[in-house]
């Protein structure tokens, strides 16, 4: 039987110790951000190439929707934003989408009818932006226009703040293929 032995300073024990938990904290923090409204979408979301497969992306976001698009739009992102654009930037920015590196691409939005929107009192719809089967962008808005917000289902219990934002402005809509977003 051989029997081996080492002799480990306190100080590296500690240190071990204190990395473990480092660990173990952050892959909590990670876990319980998954878990809650903070990481709802993500600009990483690839192999979308189907119908099925943006109706499931929709779903895991807790929407449910028409099982068809109402509309499919081929959009050219402009090669540089005018002032008109910052505002919808900044949504896309706030959900981990980042436009400005698709300058000059041709994306294409499928706008799907919602059906389990909260507080549903006019038709509300949403739409994806879609580059080489990959998620880039989208939004909520109401059909009149009248609101437009990000892809995260509202939080009932916020009230008021939850509601969407009436200051951004919906992408235009292209009612021809190769239409200017």
């Amino acid at each position: 039987m051989i029997i081996y032995t080492a002799h480990v300073p306190k100080r590296r024990l500690v240190a071990a110790g204190a990395a473990a938990l480092c660990c173990i904290f952050a892959v909590l923090a990670f876990t319980l951000t998954l878990g809650g409204r903070a990481v709802a979408v993500s600009a990483e979301v690839k192999h979308v190439k189907t119908n099925d497969d943006r109706l499931a992306y929709l779903s895991g976001l807790g929407w449910q929707v028409s099982p068809q698009p109402i509309a499919t739009e081929e959009l050219l992102i402009p090669e540089e934003f005018d002032d008109s654009y910052q505002g919808y930037l900044a949504l896309q920015k706030d959900q981990g989408f980042d436009l400005t590196q698709y300058k000059g691409k041709r994306v294409k939005r499928y706008t799907y009818q919602l059906t389990n929107y909260p507080t549903q009192a006019e038709p509300v719809q949403i739409a994806l932006l879609i580059y080489k089967n990959k998620v880039v962008g989208g939004q909520i808005q109401s059909s009149s226009g009248s609101f437009v917000h990000g892809l995260t289902l509202p939080d009932p219990s916020e009230g008021e703040s939850s509601q969407p934002s009436a200051n951004v402005s919906p992408a235009p809509s292209a009612a021809t293929s190769g239409q200017v977003l």
